[in-house]
């Protein structure tokens, strides 16, 4: 992992790890007082619980800081933070009595060792975790022995270590996984992110482009000479655009007019023309920016298609309506109309002008795209955007 990847990972789930160690490390911190204030009138030697106490307490404060900074979470940091903690265990060898030990008191730290433990795990799995776990409860079993305990391991120490094992071991695991699936996820975002810009890059080429140039090669084939070697050219650079729209990478959107509104009537009445009649509300429909600019972009991709297919006689009618939480455009033409299957055979060639162009805007924008043709009737769009989702 390079350590741009290893910074970025730090701040998402990896660093909500850390905090919850840390958290757990101060609740505890407080345990653990609590019971050396409980115990100390029996320590062997009162004043080395509360030299452990000092000795914990400072050393969760600097864990606590230190562990924040992805750039310190190294072995030096993981080693002290474990060797800190079995020396706390250690240390009750000295201060506790041989009989507290035998009767199965729990160590000085309880469970305040199980952050290191929790810290190995975060940082590098459950064979970490485990690791640690190992070095901790060997810690343990060495607190009996330098207190030669005539009553043996109790329940209390077993278990003490068995949970260490187990946290370890389903710490690290559930860390793994967790990381796993945030990578994934991450990867899941990117592709689609690129899909989408694919997708604008293709409505802003738009299928004009393609014809001008599929009709340069149809056209300089028929005449020959020099003409053919521009239409060769044009072919190619057709097959190359279509290409570049169908799994090339666009270039990231640039986000602006963040929050900003336009009223969507200035937009539209600027496409009447002799043959293109503009209807709009008497009042403002206001959307937001970005989407005022789409839904105009796929206006203006309906009435270039009434150019191009209806030919220069054709007239076409843009009806703008605002209703209860959504706005409707309608663009009608009284062209010649379209047979059945007509977009979907469009589509399969790679002419993207509908799929694209007025489709995809609406739909990235959470509308829908109605159509209605019949041959010598004319074609109608009618697009509807939510004014919530956009």
């Amino acid at each position: 992992m390079s350590g741009g990847e290893r910074g970025a990972r730090s701040l998402g789930l990896e660093a909500a790890l850390w905090r919850a160690v840390a958290v757990y490390r101060g609740l505890a911190l407080v345990y653990a007082a609590v019971v050396i204030a409980m115990n100390f009138d029996g320590y062997a030697h009162p004043v080395g619980g509360w030299a452990v106490l000092a000795v914990m307490t400072g050393w969760t404060g600097y864990t606590v800081i230190a562990f924040s900074d992805p750039r310190r979470r190294g072995w030096p940091l993981l080693v002290a933070d474990l060797s800190v903690a079995a020396a706390c265990v250690l240390a009750t060898a000295w201060v506790e009595t041989a009989p507290n030990i035998g009767a199965g008191r729990p160590t000085l730290p309880v469970s305040w060792v199980a952050a290191a433990v929790l810290s190995w795990a975060v940082a590098g799995g459950r064979r970490l975790g485990i690791a640690a776990a190992l070095v901790l409860a060997a810690a343990n079993l060495m607190v009996h022995v330098a207190a030669r305990s005539s009553g043996g391991i109790g329940s209390t120490t077993f278990n003490g270590i068995v949970l260490l094992f187990l946290a370890g071991l389903v710490v690290g695991h559930v860390v793994r996984l967790a990381l796993e699936a945030e990578a994934r996820l991450a990867r899941a975002v990117e592709l689609e992110s690129a899909t989408r810009e694919r997708e604008r890059l293709a409505r802003r080429i738009h299928d004009s482009v393609l014809q001008v140039l599929a009709m340069v090669q149809r056209r300089g084939g028929e005449l020959g000479g020099e003409a053919a070697e521009l239409g060769r050219l044009a072919g190619e650079q057709e097959a190359a655009l279509r290409s570049l729209i169908g799994t090339g990478t666009a270039p990231p959107a640039l986000a602006s007019d963040a929050g900003a509104e336009a009223d969507l009537r200035p937009l539209l009445t600027g496409h009447a023309s002799t043959s293109v009649t503009v209807s709009t509300p008497a009042t403002e429909v206001r959307l937001p920016a970005h989407a005022a600019r789409e839904v105009e972009a796929a206006v203006a991709a309906a009435l270039d298609n009434v150019r191009r297919h209806c030919g220069g006689g054709a007239r076409a009618w843009v009806l703008l309506e605002e209703g209860a939480g959504e706005v409707t455009v309608s663009v009608r033409d009284d062209g010649p109309g379209m047979p059945a299957g007509r977009l979907d055979e469009a589509a399969a060639d790679g002419r993207l002008g509908v799929a694209q162009s007025i489709r995809g805007r609406i739909a990235d924008l959470g509308g829908t795209v109605a159509i209605w043709s019949a041959a010598g009737d004319g074609t109608e769009i009618e697009m509807t955007v939510p004014r919530t989702r956009v």
